[in-house]
């Protein structure tokens, strides 16, 4: 028997729902690491008339002063905070089945609502949805992952993403509202070109580097180390040059040891060093840059930089209804979200040579 389009759409939503529950769509693998890292941390909000305004503080306008005796004193009018807002993006992705596609599988769809589906239907039918939702899947998750990473410069519905809260040119260009370029205390740290020809250079200018990221406010250490291929091989390199190298080795019943010259993980400051291969991605998709990706490094603060999905928005299962004059189908999902930095000098980006 043939099964009716309600029927398709409740399957349809059965199994996504199914599919959402076991594998989410906003489950990111290690694959991904900037993206899950965004999504972990992630906090729901409400943007008021589109806009969600980051509270910067800038100055703590301090009415220090020391005094003796009579001396008199002053009081002050606090002026610390700049409101930096920043704007929400929506991002889509979906499939469709029409009639044709369907019948050519063995699916019937009538409008007949007494129908009810074979055991091959349903085989078939479960089938088309599990593809249709994988590929839905990973095609977003590729896609919004490598938005999240670009500056949102060559498409203007795209959030601006890591290359422009965290940029590799800190003084210029307007984030969150801000004037970068005449506003010294709204620049992340970028130290581009780091030689590598001597060793312990690298770690040198990187722990400078960290202190940086540290020397004003209280958000603390960066928690999260994301490099390209480049950068984690000489970061490697030259920790290996100027630190000494314990290994212990198990003893085999022969009596002699099994040699492991790799490393299991690299850390700086305790802080895992994770290699993010949608940078070297990138530079195959975007060709010559300034900066490559797989050369580059980033310390950053997820006390000062968050994924932001709109309350009640993200990642929200569609099956739009069929319009009158087509026999197609259609499943989608939708993500409604802005990113944002309220303290840009808590986050640096590196590169090397």
């Amino acid at each position: 028997m043939p099964l009716t389009p309600a029927q398709l759409a409740s399957g349809a939503n059965y199994q996504m729902h199914s599919y959402a529950t076991d594998d989410p769509i906003d489950q990111f693998t290690s694959e991904r690491p900037l993206a899950k890292w965004l999504i972990e941390k992630k906090t729901e909000t409400v943007f008021g008339n589109g806009i969600f305004n980051e509270k910067v503080r800038f100055t703590n306008d301090s009415n220090y002063q020391n005094y003796s005796g009579d001396d008199q004193v002053t009081f002050n009018r606090k002026d610390t905070v700049r409101l930096a807002p920043y704007q929400h993006y929506e991002a889509h992705d979906g499939f469709s089945l029409n009639e044709t596609e369907l019948a050519n599988n063995g699916i019937i769809l009538t409008d007949d609502k007494s129908a009810q589906m074979t055991d091959a239907e349903k085989i078939q039918i479960v089938d088309k949805l599990q593809e249709g939702w994988t590929t839905l899947k990973d095609g977003f998750q590729e896609n919004w992952d490598r938005e999240v990473h670009l500056d949102g410069s060559a498409n203007p519905k795209a959030v601006p993403g890591l290359d422009a809260l965290v940029s590799t040119t800190p003084n210029a260009g307007v984030i969150g509202g801000i004037d970068a370029s005449t506003t010294p205390w709204w620049r992340n740290w970028a130290v581009m070109g780091i030689s590598t020809a001597t060793a312990g250079n690298l770690i040198s200018t990187l722990e400078t580097l960290w202190r940086q990221t540290i020397t004003y406010g209280k958000l603390g250490n960066p928690d999260f180390i994301v490099v390209g291929s480049a950068m984690y091989d000489a970061i490697q390199a030259d920790a290996l040059k100027v630190m000494g190298r314990q290994i212990n080795l198990g003893q085999a019943s022969t009596g002699g040891v099994t040699l492991d010259p790799s490393t299991k993980a690299l850390a700086f400051k305790g802080v895992p060093v994770v290699w993010d291969p949608t940078f070297d991605a990138l530079d195959e998709e975007l060709g010559a840059i300034t900066y490559p990706w797989k050369k580059r490094g980033y310390f950053l603060n997820s006390k000062a930089l968050r994924l932001r999905p709109v309350k009640g928005r993200w990642m929200i299962r569609r099956t739009p209804p069929r319009v009158y004059d087509r026999y197609t189908y259609y499943f989608g999902l939708t993500a409604d979200y802005g990113l944002t930095c309220r303290k840009r000098n808590s986050n640096a980006v590196f590169s090397i040579a």
